[in-house]
C-alpha cells in the first residue's frame, strides 16, 4: 500500500496542480486568439508564395540554361549554325506581322 500523505503535501500536490492548470489554459488562450491564428495563418501563405516563387524561378534558370546551351558551344562561344535559322525565323515573322498589320489599316 502507498503511504498516507500529509496535509501539506497534499496542499502542496494541489498548489502545482493548480499552476500547471494555469499555464496549460494560459497557453491555450494565446493559441486560439484570433490574432495568433491570423499570424498562423499570414506565415503558411507567405511560405507556400515563397515556395511557388522558388519553383518558377528554379524552372525559368534551367529553361534559360537549357537555351543557353542550345546556342553556345562548350566554352560560350555562339553558335552560328543554330543562331542564324532562329534569327531568320524570328525577323520573318516580325515581317509577317508588319504586313499583316498594314492591310488591316487599309
Amino acid at each position: 500500500m502507498s503511504e498516507a500523505r500529509t496535509p501539506a503535501e497534499i496542499e502542496a500536490e494541489i498548489v502545482r496542480r493548480r499552476q500547471e492548470l494555469a499555464e496549460t489554459l494560459d497557453e491555450l488562450a494565446v493559441r486560439v486568439h484570433p490574432k495568433t491564428i491570423a499570424d498562423g495563418v499570414k506565415a503558411r501563405a507567405a511560405s507556400a508564395v515563397d515556395r511557388t516563387a522558388g519553383r518558377a524561378y528554379v524552372a525559368v534558370n534551367h529553361a534559360l540554361s537549357d537555351v543557353r546551351d542550345r546556342f553556345t558551344d562548350e566554352e560560350g562561344r555562339p553558335r552560328a549554325a543554330r543562331i542564324v535559322p532562329v534569327a531568320l525565323v524570328a525577323v520573318g515573322v516580325a515581317g509577317l506581322l508588319v504586313v499583316s498589320s498594314r492591310r488591316r489599316r487599309r
